[in-house]
């Protein structure tokens, strides 16, 4: 297992170009955005111990441009909670940004590449025939059905990178019932696939033996192609549909 995360380590770095831009380093990295582009951004050092990352406004922009605004009073709640949740911050140009010390560089950026995926996603809600958004759907699936959770808990991985969790479903061992941890994804992208993953690998081994995740995957909107679903069961993550509610409550509402 250990040979699987130094293989994703080094396809990071290799895929990560790296060119001037002024004062600026363009990064493009190999992490991909909704038109199949790799996603980049910029850097810059504003001091010996400080680094300063945006998107130069690019990422709410496009969206934008492609006619999905953040005109109405829930979309702007869910941009502020992505940039909260993944600590980024949104200057008066539409530029998402962030600053870091030099020694917190790693997972401050692994933030900001995971914080543009997530309002990259938004994308996706835009369609007539969605009547709410998933995630919320998702929440209140989990009252309606009296599922007890912790919602955005961050765990930090072996690698040191912090991890937001979208639910964790305590565990009781007496019952031989695991700690699950959830992750919901609207768009079941190769790149949101990828991600989780990683996360997976990179949490499992800080935390109890008797834990799995499962990944919720919204295939009433979007096509799940069956290579996502084996990519995910290769790495002993469960995938669920969300079609499939049924199924879903048997794995969450175990009972030992």
């Amino acid at each position: 297992m250990q040979e699987l995360i130094d293989s994703y380590y080094y396809w990071l770095k290799e895929n990560t170009i790296l060119s001037q831009v002024g004062e600026y380093t363009e990064v493009t990295s190999p992490f991909i955005d909704r038109h199949n582009d790799c996603i980049q951004f910029y850097m810059k050092k504003i001091d010996e111990n400080n680094v300063f990352i945006t998107d130069d406004g690019y990422t709410l922009n496009d969206l934008e441009s492609c006619g999905f605004t953040f005109n109405s009073p829930k979309r702007k709640e869910l941009l502020n909670n992505i940039l909260l949740n993944y600590h980024l911050t949104l200057d008066k140009d539409n530029c998402i940004t962030v600053s870091t010390s030099i020694k917190n560089f790693p997972f401050r950026k692994h933030f900001f590449i995971q914080g543009i995926i997530a309002i990259n996603d938004l994308y996706s809600t835009n369609k007539n025939n969605i009547s709410s958004l998933f995630a919320e759907d998702f929440a209140e699936f989990l009252d309606t059905n009296d599922i007890y959770y912790t919602e955005n808990l961050k765990l930090t991985g072996v690698s040191g990178f912090d991890h937001n969790i979208d639910y964790v479903l305590p565990g009781l061992k007496r019952k031989n019932i695991p700690e699950r941890y959830l992750k919901v994804i609207n768009n079941p992208s190769k790149t949101n696939t990828e991600i989780a993953l990683f996360i997976w690998n990179d949490i499992k081994e800080t935390r109890r033996q008797d834990k799995n995740m499962i990944v919720i995957l919204n295939d009433v909107d979007n096509n799940v192609k069956p290579d996502t679903i084996s990519a995910l069961e290769n790495y002993n993550i469960t995938p669920l549909k969300w079609s499939d509610k049924k199924n879903i409550l048997s794995h969450l509402k175990q009972v030992g």
